[in-house]
């Protein structure tokens, strides 16, 4: 079940997925829960398909989102109405020029740093998932494409979200903010669109704590107007076979075979409140989820 939580008395938030697999049980999860506390409070819906990956983007697979939210009939206010205006207004490809002006004052002030360094030389060195600075001190100079740049996680960086406190130093260590493919890191692009559309809720899973807390102090750092305020609520996993985190590449669970198989959005529903511990027996509509989600406190 949910954490208690306040939500903004006029909730902002949006669905954000990325077109590299086909949505999955746990995306829907995460898209009702957003639309029903978003919904009910009279709020707005912003859908981003963050595609900031690139070469990873399957055309496939962005039919397959707006197909999939049909399917749950989940609505939004802002952003594509189809794959076409997508493509045409809306995939963060078209917006890195505005991600990169972010870092000039960053590398200017000593808050973020240039890298030289592969996956493979840090992999090889023993250091693990976090990157141990190397690159702190050695003034290198940003080449697009060539290089990285990270941002500079001090010692000791602890964040609270909601009741835990992240040690953001320990677990991200000096994360990237722009890759070497001379593309924007999730991170930087994903903070940057939300503060754009004024986001002041965040539904995600349990899974991404570390992950917001990474993305408060980046959105500290560049002294954010809105993304430092909002409110993180962050649900539980649905697991995958032998427990394992559901996977969109691997195609776990995927909405699509559910509907090949005959399943309805109902059906999807009760999965859902199943998970939330709400009586699934009584839901045989996306108004009676909202309804017993609003019956128990949320």
């Amino acid at each position: 079940m949910l954490k208690p939580f306040i939500l903004p008395a006029l909730p902002i938030s949006r669905f954000a997925p990325t077109p590299s697999g086909f949505l999955h049980i746990g995306n829907a999860l995460n898209f009702i829960l957003t639309w029903l506390l978003v919904r009910r409070r009279g709020g707005r819906l912003h859908l981003r398909i963050d595609d900031m990956d690139g070469i990873r983007v399957r055309p496939e697979v962005v039919e397959d989102i707006f197909y999939s939210l049909d399917w749950l009939g989940l609505d939004w206010d802002t952003g594509p109405s189809g794959p076409e205006d997508f493509h045409a207004r809306f995939s963060l490809m078209q917006r890195m020029d505005f991600y990169a002006r972010s870092l000039s004052p960053l590398l200017e002030n000593g808050l973020a740093y240039v890298c030289d360094c592969s996956r493979k030389s840090i992999a090889s060195a023993g250091f693990g998932a976090v990157y141990p600075g190397l690159c702190r001190n050695r003034g290198l100079s940003w080449k697009p494409g060539k290089t990285t740049v990270r941002l500079h996680v001090p010692p000791q960086t602890v964040l609270g979200v909601g009741s835990q406190h992240i040690r953001v130093d320990a677990d991200f260590g000096d994360f990237v903010l722009w890759r070497k493919e001379n593309l924007a890191a999730y991170h930087l692009a994903s903070v940057l669109e939300d503060e754009a559309w004024a986001i002041n809720l965040v539904v995600r899973g349990a899974d991404l704590l570390s992950s917001t807390a990474a993305q408060l102090f980046l959105a500290r750092v560049l002294g954010l107007e809105y993304f430092p305020q909002a409110v993180f609520v962050h649900h539980g996993l649905i697991p995958g076979e032998g427990g394992k985190k559901l996977s969109k590449s691997k195609g776990d669970h995927a909405l699509c075979d559910m509907r090949e198989k005959g399943l309805s959005c109902v059906d999807v529903y009760r999965l859902v409140a199943d998970f939330l511990q709400l009586d699934s027996r009584r839901i045989a509509s996306l108004g009676d989820l909202g309804h017993a989600l609003g019956e128990a406190g949320f």
